[in-house]
């Protein structure tokens, strides 16, 4: 004999129905239906979600979407076309900032856009592998500068309030 869908049912006694209180006083869960007397709890007056005048958890969570990385790392990019346009044989942080083409005190790192014709000597914070590999390719050399917080995770920005 083969079993079907339409044949499954659960054994004899394992659903049992919901127990129904409150329905006159013959039985149990009669007259108070198994809340005790008086009070509080026993009245239909307080939700679900009541903390018993605690502060509630959807007013103790804090609302302010998303996180600002205190410790976030944030480069200057410097593409190969600017680095060739420049016309410079030695780049570095201080010749890219005398150029105009960076901010002072940025770190620096160079991206692959464009392509390079000449060799030049390159020292910044951070290389893109494409990057690197045509710097090498036409005969220059990258150099990584240590950054300036030493080998550290890098110093907090902002303040007691903007990092929470």
């Amino acid at each position: 004999m083969t079993i079907k869908i339409h044949d499954l049912q659960p054994p004899k006694g394992s659903n049992r129905g919901k127990k129904r209180v409150g329905r006159g006083i013959a039985g149990k869960g009669g007259k108070t239906a198994g809340r005790g007397t008086k009070g509080q709890k026993a009245r239909g007056s307080v939700p679900a979600r009541f903390e018993g005048g605690q502060m509630p958890l959807n007013i103790r969570i804090p609302k302010l979407k998303g996180f600002n990385n205190p410790f976030r790392v944030e480069y200057q990019g410097i593409n190969l076309d600017s680095i060739e346009e420049s016309g410079m044989d030695e780049i570095s942080p201080a010749a890219l900032q005398a150029k105009g083409l960076a901010h002072k005190g940025a770190l620096i790192k160079v991206l692959g856009r464009g392509d390079l014709t000449r060799k030049v000597t390159v020292k910044a914070h951070a290389f893109s592998k494409s990057a690197e590999a045509a710097i090498t390719a036409a005969g220059g050399t990258v150099e990584i500068l240590p950054k300036p917080w030493g080998d550290r995770r890098p110093p907090v920005q902002g303040n007691q309030f903007a990092n929470r």
